[in-house]
């Protein structure tokens, strides 16, 4: 491990997107940078509560280079970068919100999570996301098979796919696991996700996965 094993872990956790192009659009017009922003906080918090070390990456939404990301924290432990899902154009239907025409998709909802073989230590990055799957999946949280579709499953159970191109997480120094908190165009799964206390859970059993994943390594 990068950190001195007297020293608490540090997780690097990245805020997927920019205001300038702030990802997927939800079923209720809320950019996905949006979502990222208050569950990469809320995951903040619950790794502080488990006295491990934090720094946000992109904050500020003005980090527009993938590339850029993992060189801010070369010495963190781990990266995580945080994500909410969509679905292809083909698959929307239109609807109106507060008077405002909008497009959803009510097929698809739950998490998912992505690993790079190209990663510097693929073999830790897995086994981080397989235990953060493993942590959301026993509290109640459901994932989706969406992306095998186009992903191939690194472990199936957990719902951790392969994204071996991915340059937040092939150019990063440490381990690094992108995760995908749900899919913003489902209209009952978008308001799910917008609920605080339902971000918190989640954020916290996140933290435990991390925390679990990091002390197993030291």
């Amino acid at each position: 491990m990068s950190a001195r094993a007297e020293e608490p872990a540090l997780v690097a956790i990245d805020i997927g997107h920019t205001v300038a192009a702030p990802g997927a659009t939800s079923a209720r017009g809320r950019s996905e940078f949006e979502f990222n922003l208050e569950l990469a906080r809320a995951l903040a918090a619950g790794l502080t509560r488990l006295k491990l070390r934090t720094a946000i990456i992109n904050e500020d939404g003005k980090i527009g280079s993938l590339a850029e990301r993992p060189a801010q924290v070369p010495h963190a432990d781990l990266l995580i970068s945080i994500h909410h899902d969509s679905v292809g154009e083909d698959e929307l239907s239109d609807w109106m919100w507060e008077g405002r025409p909008q497009r959803y998709s009510d097929r698809w909802k739950g998490h998912s999570l992505f690993v790079s073989r190209r990663n510097p230590d693929p073999e830790r990055s897995l086994l981080c996301a397989s235990v953060i799957g493993a942590r959301l999946q026993r509290a109640g949280f459901e994932p989706t098979d969406k992306n095998a579709r186009r992903r191939e499953y690194a472990d199936h159970q957990e719902a951790v796919h392969y994204y071996d191109d991915l340059v937040v997480l092939y150019r990063a120094q440490q381990p690094a696991v992108l995760f995908e908190a749900g899919v913003i165009r489902h209209r009952e799964e978008e308001l799910a996700l917008r609920d605080p206390q339902r971000q918190a859970a989640m954020a916290s059993e996140i933290a435990t996965g991390i925390a679990a994943c990091l002390m197993a390594g030291r």
